[in-house]
């Protein structure tokens, strides 16, 4: 986390630095509300449209920013942020623009005075700028429209997956709108300075990644195909296990890592982490649990040599800590990243000592018996403990079950506020953050 909000703070006064050493006013300039609009029309406008460009970028989907910016859980999640800023500039350059009209009408503020428009005078390229304005401004506005209503449904999580998947590519088309726009009003003066390379080349790659999302290009070299070669239920938790062999090469992956999985074309894909160790065999297993309206209805929708589509590997949950201690914290359906690796660790000891702590509002001793056999492979040492039984999971337990906790790595898998409490907790005794590795798995 720390990472992406380092990334986040960092663009954002970075980005307002460069325009501010490009096209600095000053007070004496700034004597009246056209001035004052004129600058923060500016500085919202560059603002939202950089942040929008970068998170356009990260739609794509690109590993090679995964190592420094924590995994693509991490990179989905700076992309939200970036998206709610873009959302709440973008609102506060429309008020910007249009309030003293609004005003004005009222009665509330005296319209300002406009000189004669006149011919458009200057080079050629300029003339071109001033001639684009008119319909760089209507093409901005209903783009703007367009954008906000598709960012709110994307932040209203009861809004169908499927849908959202549908919708949120139509954002890639707002968004290259937006791009004209911002291309014909920055400041013309504003491109030979300092924001100007930085925003042409923010726009151009987010103008690629906007045209891949719409041809549907995006991660195309990491996809491949195979079937369903073995399902297993285990009804009590409502999880299904799910083996897929693939028709083309496949180029391995670490445990804790996640694949996009399209089991059913009118869904599309889903995050899924993988719950199988890779043994070069072209199989892999996925662990999913009934958690909404479309995964429920797997068990009746999936059959055997179903074909299926899978894109990936990402993410760096990979257990790579500093520390020969760890322990393991996976909350229900979040165990899956930790039965992979101890399937690694059967076959390829690390020789650290590792305390596995699963909590489960439901026991399946079934399930309970493949954990224990595979902790037992791996030399892991398994805590199950079952909310009705047990009570809730907290730091105090573990650290009463691991006294030597102070020199472990901790690595959590589960619901997103159960790990930051852990976290809040084991921070407040004095773990460094660095050590406290979460799976953000949130994609919207």
């Amino acid at each position: 986390m720390n990472h992406i909000k380092i990334f986040f703070w960092a663009f954002l006064i970075g980005l307002t630095g460069l325009w501010w050493l490009t096209d600095t006013p000053t007070l004496a300039s700034l004597t009246t509300v056209a001035s004052w609009r004129g600058m923060l029309m500016q500085v919202t406008g560059v603002l939202a449209m950089g942040v929008m460009s970068v998170a356009m970028i990260l739609s794509s989907r690109p590993v090679l920013f995964e190592p420094y910016l924590g995994g693509l859980d991490k990179m989905y999640r700076l992309h939200k942020w970036l998206g709610i800023a873009a959302l709440v500039l973008a609102v506060s350059h429309w008020l910007i623009a249009n309030g003293p009209k609004w005003l004005s009408g009222l009665g509330l503020m005296e319209r300002g005075a406009h000189g004669p428009r006149g011919g458009v005078s200057g080079d050629a390229v300029r003339q071109f700028f001033m001639g684009q304005k008119g319909i760089a401004e209507s093409l901005g506005e209903w783009a703007f429209y367009a954008a906000a209503v598709l960012m709110v449904l994307a932040l209203v999580k009861r809004f169908p997956y499927k849908y959202f998947l549908k919708t949120h590519r139509l954002l890639a088309v707002a968004y290259l709108a937006l791009v004209w726009h911002s291309f014909i009003l920055l400041k013309f003066d504003d491109w030979s300075g300092l924001i100007g390379p930085v925003m042409l080349v923010l726009m151009m790659l987010g103008s690629a990644a906007a045209v891949m999302v719409l041809l549907g290009r995006v991660a195309i070299k990491r996809q491949l195909v195979g079937e369903v070669a073995g399902i297993r239920r285990h009804e009590a938790l409502q999880v299904m296990e799910i083996d897929i062999t693939f028709q083309g090469h496949w180029p391995g992956h670490e445990a804790g890592q996640f694949a996009f999985v399209t089991l059913h074309a009118d869904e599309g894909a889903h995050p899924y982490t993988i719950s199988s160790t890779w043994a070069n065999d072209g199989r892999m297993t996925f662990i999913i649990k009934a958690l909404g309206d479309y995964t429920s209805t797997l068990p009746e929708r999936v059959k055997l040599g179903d074909v299926v589509r899978v894109e990936g590997p990402y993410g760096r949950f990979n257990f790579d800590g500093g520390q020969q201690r760890q322990i393991w914290v996976g909350a229900g359906i979040g165990i899956t990243p930790f039965i992979a690796r101890m399937q690694t660790l059967a076959n390829v000891p690390d020789g650290r000592q590792i305390d596995l702590f699963h909590s489960t509002r439901v026991l399946d001793p079934q399930a309970i018996r493949l954990m224990e056999r595979d902790a037992a492979a791996a030399k892991v040492q398994l805590h199950v403990l079952s909310d009705a039984r047990d009570g809730m999971l907290d730091a105090a337990r573990i650290v009463q079950l691991v006294p030597d906790w102070r020199e472990a790595d901790i690595w959590f898998c589960g619901p997103t506020g159960f790990g930051q409490a852990l976290k809040h907790d084991f921070m407040a005794m004095g773990l460094a953050s660095e050590r406290f590795h979460q799976e953000l798995f949130e994609m919207r």
